[in-house]
């Protein structure tokens, strides 16, 4: 059995971490790689239950970021997509000394919708658990297809997404499950203050999963970071904007 986390390293510069979200491996980041190793030595992992780390589990958001935490570089830039920006978000609260930069890509503290916090319906995550145990290739699908809803480039987007998914062994369903879970409890909007390092904050405005008025609301929330809306793209704007995506994420860490 696999008892450490795959990684993957390239490049040459500054530390770069990239954390990958639900259902996906670290395949995800195959576009946008030659665009950022002249600059960057990048690291890029499969998480817990994903692709190549199939057989590792991590029932937390806290220990997922540990994990990641022990076989990363001792000080660098993360970046974290989705679930992934949970994932960075946690790991910069541990441990601020070592994420020295704060990436966070159509990700939220709080994912599931509640109040007027705008978010993913609790039911529609609910719907997906109860669907992994009949179909969960089915399930992923789904939630790609979610992902890409609203870009011009939809179907271009899901099918690099579903490459990188295909492209390494397929999750593991209890990972599955317990990454859903997350998306519907985890709420990490009352630590967001003890962020003190850089903190860019990228959405897409036509995301219909992390909707662009939580960018507003974070705002408040987190005024000591900074964010930008891409306006023609949904939730994986590195996938449908690569080079625009790259610039800014250049502009910010230098």
């Amino acid at each position: 059995m696999t008892t450490a986390l795959h990684w993957q390293t390239e490049g040459q510069g500054s530390d770069l971490v990239l954390i990958h979200g639900w259902g996906m491996n670290g395949a995800v980041w195959q576009q946008l790689l030659p665009l950022l190793t002249p600059f960057y030595r990048v690291h890029w992992v499969d998480m817990p239950g994903y692709g190549h780390s199939h057989d590792i589990s991590a029932d937390s958001i806290e220990e997922m970021a540990q994990l990641l935490l022990d076989k990363s570089p001792i000080s660098a830039t993360w970046l974290g997509w989705s679930l992934g920006g949970l994932v960075a978000t946690q790991a910069a609260l541990l441990a601020p000394e070592r994420v020295t930069r704060l990436v966070t890509v159509a990700s939220s503290p709080r994912f599931a919708a509640e109040g007027t916090w705008r978010g993913i319906q609790p039911q529609v995550l609910d719907d997906f658990r109860r669907q992994l145990g009949d179909d969960f290739q089915l399930t992923v699908e789904r939630f790609l297809a979610l992902q890409a809803m609203g870009s011009p480039t939809a179907r271009q987007d899901i099918k690099l997404l579903k490459q990188a998914v295909l492209s390494r062994p397929q999750p593991n369903p209890e990972a599955l499950s317990i990454g859903l879970r997350l998306l519907a409890d985890v709420d990490l909007r009352a630590q967001l203050g003890g962020i003190t390092q850089p903190w860019l904050r990228l959405y897409g405005r036509l995301d219909v999963l992390v909707p662009a008025k939580v960018a507003k609301d974070m705002d408040q929330l987190a005024p000591q970071s900074c964010r930008q809306i891409f306006a023609a793209a949904s939730h994986a704007p590195f996938i449908s904007h690569p080079e625009e995506f790259v610039q800014t994420l250049k502009d910010f860490i230098k």
